[in-house]
């Protein structure tokens, strides 16, 4: 089976570690980019170079033009109502931390309460909890059934009229899997609460549309969906966005400035303080419309048939954390008598590339007794032979651990 994205777009690919050729199974935590996305960004720099909202210039124009087409290509994507509800960050981690931040501190007070679940990423928990320490609020948690899978009835229990926000990842970083978050959305709403998703996971391999949702808040980031690091995407309701005072404060977020009073820009610029990720931006644009030159219903097929057959080959050799039958483009799991940073070092002398270690998602590990575990992630570049390459020196990895254990 030969991989559904065309492998020549993408020049890391071409690379060798250790004399092996690249086989990269970390994609979960950060993909390879297309030449379109590089091919952009360098043009960008050779041809059109200049900063964005501030210059009257052909260049500053053109600059200017190139980034908010991107912004309409994410409203698009994401299917928002308008592009001011679109606001270009840093990333996934601090588009949380705006939230956390502008209308954490403004709208959540003692004694309200934050809920998030037991599969979050640090990312998704760490924010909440110096929200509480601030402002005298308490975090609850949806407690985990022994699988790993959310428990709903723990939902439905813990959040209540004190609830002011639920903070929800879309897709386990760690089990694969896509949790029930129409359900907990719903619930939410019915008590007056404010939904973040963390769509880190599930941006990149399902369809998204924030209106169907009803979320308040999405996150994601352009690095895990073949765009460049150092850009992510907050959407927010108008209404909202609106509601909420500045993340920070500098250029371009201003609308005037006096040492009596300043007044600020509508939203998103409200929340772009200083000179934007210009380039990044720009990177981002070809990488989504290479993402929509390919159904969904495609990739996960594609995927599916790649985690499937590590599965037929090494079932009986490995832990897997999760549910397997809602396994996505990951395998998270471990070897009885083997490290998993001992296994991931072994299988990159061999040309493999894995994540290993706490995951960034140690509650959730700790759920299962654990602290450290090997994650496998595909994406549309992979192949067939790569997961049999994979499964063999798996093998023969083993055997040479296992006497040392």
């Amino acid at each position: 089976m030969t991989s559904l994205f065309n492998r020549s777009d993408f020049p890391m690919l071409r690379r060798t570690v250790h004399g092996k050729p690249l086989v990269y199974l970390d994609s979960a935590a950060t993909a390879l980019k297309p030449s379109c996305v590089i091919d952009a960004m360098t043009h960008f720099y050779q041809t059109s170079y200049a900063t964005v909202h501030r210059g009257a210039y052909e260049l500053s124009l053109e600059s200017s033009a190139l980034f908010h087409e991107v912004r309409e290509k994410v409203r698009a994507f994401l299917g928002a109502e308008d592009v001011s509800e679109i606001v270009f960050t840093r990333g996934t981690t601090e588009g949380i931390n705006l939230v956390a931040r502008s209308y954490g501190d403004s709208y959540i007070k003692a004694g309200d309460e934050i809920v998030i679940s037991g599969q979050e990423h640090h990312a998704n928990l760490v924010p909440w909890q110096l929200l509480c320490e601030r402002v005298g609020a308490t975090l609850k948690v949806i407690t985990l059934k022994e699988n790993g899978e959310w428990d709903l009835e723990s939902a439905s229990n813990i959040i209540t009229p004190r609830t002011k926000l639920v903070a929800i990842t879309h897709v386990s970083n760690v089990l694969g899997i896509m949790n029930p978050i129409q359900e907990v959305i719903t619930l939410a709403h019915q008590v007056g609460a404010k939904v973040l998703v963390d769509a880190a996971q599930s941006a990149v391999h399902h369809p998204l549309d924030v209106k169907e949702l009803n979320c308040d808040f999405l996150v994601f980031s352009a690095h895990k969906l073949y765009g460049p690091t150092g850009v992510g995407i907050l959407y927010g309701k108008q209404e909202c966005l609106e509601m909420m005072p500045p993340y920070q404060g500098g250029g371009d977020m201003i609308q005037t400035v006096s040492f009596e009073k300043t007044t600020y820009q509508a939203p998103p610029l409200r929340f772009e303080a200083g000179t934007p990720m210009i380039a990044e931006v720009i990177g981002l644009g070809p990488a989504l419309d290479y993402l929509k030159g390919h159904s969904y219903g495609d990739l996960h097929e594609h995927e599916k048939r790649l985690i499937n057959e590590v599965y037929s080959r090494l079932g009986s050799d490995i832990h897997v954390l999760g549910p397997k039958d809602q396994k996505g483009s990951l395998i998270t799991f471990t070897v009885p008598g083997v490290h998993p940073l001992d296994l991931a070092t072994m299988l990159d002398i061999q040309g493999i590339a894995m994540r290993s270690g706490h995951l960034c998602a140690q509650p959730l590990l700790n759920h299962f007794g654990l602290k450290e575990a090997i994650r496998l992630s595909v994406a549309p570049y992979n192949t067939l032979d790569e997961m049999v390459y994979f499964c063999d020196t798996f093998k023969k990895v083993i055997s040479q651990l296992r006497p040392l254990s």
